[in-house]
């Protein structure tokens, strides 16, 4: 009986989830704010029959009484921030707070079936994370100074980056992270918000060639030093922002060019350089080859998107457990068994939804230093969507890189909401500047 509860669930899940992801898009097509407040409802009820479904089969498939108590404090969560932010905020962009719901709903709910103990760690981390960048919003409508100070943006970057490559943890032959006690953090996740607005106030002051070539230094600078460090997925993301960031700044070809020409080098170099980028290659070119040792990850990876098709094995129907490092850089694959090809693509296709609000508020900034934070930002975000993404699918080499909102880890749960809530500042500086106008 059970057995058939899981099947059942996990099409109406998938339908769910489909209908959530049309909305996504839908609301771009409405101007009325009523609409688009319809459509914002309509997203919220299909989120919670989501996560209700899913913890009703968590629940019967482990018979464990602490899942109903965690899937209460999950939905308490979830209707305080959406109702919240909503009172404090009143002109929030609500297709972004809900999409951040969604996003973390499914993290909560694949985490919930690899690792109790790791989903309630999550949840507790996003909470308080939830209620330190609450504040984000309301500072960045009041302080326009923020793009007077690039070098303190920078001098904190390249520090952090500094400390972590003389004392970093190792991690899987990169290092990483700043342990202190039980406690450990990874810089790098950070740096990349401080370096988009080192470049956005940079290129606010001029994009004559001095100020390019200064600040191209500083770039190529972080990103030797995550070379250094042998964190290769964290520069290239660091990289191609700042090459499409020097693209919308000045829009000269000759800069996207170089840039390419450049990042081409620098990935032979690196492969000549770094055993550990051999070997990800090498796996990634032929992991049937050495399926036991080199290939295995991504082997895994690959049988299980293969075994869930489109409709998924249902939750607790198949074995992403033994795929290494699941729960971080391999989430993606562990939705894909379980909960269905279709329910993956949805979850990038939210994503991309995001990255378009990203870019649409980045088109209607009248001030350039905030046109180029909110453009740097999405750049940030949908260059780790991809790598990622493209990792476990063997599309491209596996970088290491997590899924924003769904992966596990504290590190990338802060700096995406840090990245969300400027957004969202920005979003709503624009929305209270129209209000004034109009009412001039």
């Amino acid at each position: 009986m059970v057995n058939l509860i899981v099947d059942i669930s996990k099409y109406l899940m998938i339908l769910l989830m489909a209908l959530y992801t049309y909305y996504n898009f839908r609301f771009f097509a409405f101007k009325d704010e009523k609409k688009k407040k319809r459509i914002c409802r309509r997203q919220n009820h299909a989120m919670l029959l989501i996560h209700l479904l899913a913890y009703v089969i968590i629940w019967l498939k482990t018979g464990d009484e602490r899942v109903i108590a965690f899937y209460m404090a999950q939905l308490m969560f979830f209707l305080c921030y959406i109702f919240v932010y909503r009172l404090f905020y009143k002109n929030v962009s609500r297709l972004l707070v809900n999409n951040m719901c969604m996003l973390l709903a499914v993290g909560f709910i694949i985490l919930t079936r690899l690792s109790f103990d790791k989903a309630l760690k999550q949840f507790v981390i996003v909470v308080a994370v939830a209620l330190l960048t609450w504040i984000i919003p309301f500072i960045i409508d009041r302080m326009w100074q923020l793009s007077k100070i690039p070098w303190v943006y920078g001098g904190i970057g390249l520090l952090l980056l500094f400390v972590v490559l003389i004392a970093g943890n190792n991690s899987y032959g990169a290092q990483l992270s700043l342990g202190i006690g039980d406690f450990s953090f990874q810089p790098s996740e950070f740096v990349k918000i401080s370096f988009v607005f080192f470049v956005a106030a940079m290129f606010y002051r001029s994009v004559d060639f001095k100020t390019v070539l200064l600040t191209t230094g500083v770039a190529a600078l972080h990103v030797l030093i995550l070379v250094a460090s042998k964190d290769l997925g964290s520069a290239l993301i660091f990289f191609l922002t700042y090459i499409f960031m020097l693209f919308a700044a000045t829009g000269k070809w000759s800069y996207l060019i170089a840039g390419a020409g450049s990042g081409s080098a620098a990935a032979v170099l690196a492969y000549q350089m770094f055993s550990h980028v051999r070997v990800r290659v090498s796996a990634w070119r032929n992991p049937w080859a050495d399926i036991d040792t080199k290939g295995y990850q991504i082997t895994q990876s690959l049988f299980a998107i293969g075994t869930g098709g489109w409709f998924g094995m249902g939750l607790f129907q198949g074995m992403p457990g033994k795929i290494p490092v699941v729960e971080k850089d391999f989430i993606f694959s562990a939705i894909s068994e379980e909960l269905g090809g279709i329910f993956a693509l949805c979850v990038l296709l939210i994503c991309l939804g995001c990255f378009l609000q990203f870019m649409m508020i980045a088109s209607e900034m009248q001030a350039v230093f905030y046109k180029l934070i909110a453009f740097g930002l999405g750049c940030v975000y949908i260059i780790q969507v991809f790598l990622t993404v493209g990792g476990v699918t063997k599309f491209i080499p596996s970088t290491g890189v997590t899924l924003p909102l769904v992966s596990y880890g504290g590190s990338s749960i802060l700096s995406t909401f840090i990245i969300f809530s400027v957004i969202q500042g920005l979003y709503i500086l624009k929305r209270n500047e129209e209000e004034e106008d109009y009412e001039k």
